[in-house]
């Protein structure tokens, strides 16, 4: 005797129509989640979107309960807008999203970081909202505060990060873009600030912050399953260093991979503890999203700030992505279907 369905959840990742045709719950990179959902006795199905199979994506979405979305806000020269419309029409009509576009624009916007700075995880952040006070305080800031780091609001895989560094001697920047395979390079400061103009199109910001010195100490990312931490991933990175001394290592030399940890990993219950006790509630406050709506799964990005008089570290928070967290811990995957299984059984809403 089989155990009765509880519910039907379609996952969403971007593809082309011949992907969309192909796809199976076995043969794509979150086949540990399709394998956790069943054994949860959720039935879950591939929903590969792209803009031409809009209106049938639509419809595959309305005959299930639930929806979670990896899709990157820019991937291949397209973002997110017809999707996060198509989604936030679905949730309308009582299909759970996670992440909804509502809660992504509150959280998973660089925008957050300046929201949150008095937050323990804050620095000295600061929003530009337009292209005139982006001109009129920026380089001032840059001058007196030395290297700082600008991010536009939306984006991913360093797209729009840029590291800053003003001349002594003149008006010239050198600037280094977060992108892989990116090199310093000289340019003058206002054919800087006009380049980075196009970040404030459809309500569009600047966040900026200054660079963190123990960059070449790697980042932390934090996996977040709604309010409680799942697991840890530790990295050394590339993005806004310089590349190494010709003959060291090839500039387009990959970044260290990714180390996973569970989220009882001795190193980092300070972290821990104060994601779970105070930070995270703190946001969810501060930003007005209760927990049914936070992201099932979602992470944040931690730079080492200063150490304190004892020694102890201290944490800079420079992302959260909620669009497409991925990979994801080896135990994650089960958290994340036993969250979904809790927002099935929560009352529909319409």
């Amino acid at each position: 005797m089989t155990s009765e369905v509880i519910g039907r959840i379609a996952l969403v990742w971007r593809g082309d129509l011949e992907t969309r045709r192909q796809a199976t719950p076995g043969n794509n990179r979150w086949r540990d989640i399709f394998a956790a959902l069943a054994a949860l006795n959720i039935d879950a199905e591939p929903a590969v979107y792209c803009e031409e199979a809009a209106d049938e994506v639509r419809e595959q979405l309305l005959k299930v309960d639930g929806v979670l979305v990896w899709v990157d806000p820019l991937s291949g020269g397209r973002n997110r807008r017809k999707l996060d419309a198509l989604l936030r029409d679905v949730a309308t009509r009582g299909v759970w999203v996670s992440t909804h576009p509502d809660v992504t624009q509150k959280m998973g916007v660089k925008d957050v970081l300046y929201a949150t700075r008095h937050l323990g995880w804050g620095t000295d952040t600061h929003l530009y909202r337009s292209v005139g006070e982006f001109h009129e305080a920026f380089p001032g800031r840059l001058q007196a505060a030395g290297s700082r780091v600008i991010k536009q609001n939306r984006g991913n895989g360093g797209q729009g990060v840029w590291k800053v560094e003003a001349s002594k001697t003149d008006d010239a920047l050198t600037v280094l873009e977060a992108c892989r395979g990116s090199e310093p390079f000289v340019i003058p400061l206002l054919e800087f600030l006009d380049r980075c103009a196009p970040y404030f199109a459809d309500g569009g910001c600047i966040v900026d912050q200054p660079f963190q010195a123990r960059l070449p100490e790697g980042m932390i990312r934090c996996y977040m399953g709604t309010d409680r931490v799942v697991g840890f991933g530790q990295q050394l990175i590339k993005a806004l260093l310089p590349p190494p001394p010709e003959g060291a290592a090839s500039p387009d030399a990959q970044p260290g991979p990714r180390i996973m940890y569970p989220a009882s990993a001795p190193a980092f219950q300070s972290l821990r503890r104060q994601m779970e006790s105070e930070w995270t509630p703190q946001m969810m406050q501060l930003l007005g999203i209760e927990r049914e709506r936070l992201p099932i799964i979602w992470d944040a990005d931690f730079l080492f700030g200063p150490r304190n008089a004892a020694g102890e570290d201290s944490y800079v928070l420079c992302e959260i992505n909620v669009s497409s967290v991925t990979p994801v811990p080896d135990q994650a995957p089960a958290e994340i279907a036993q969250l979904a299984k809790e927002r099935l059984l929560l009352p529909r809403t319409t």
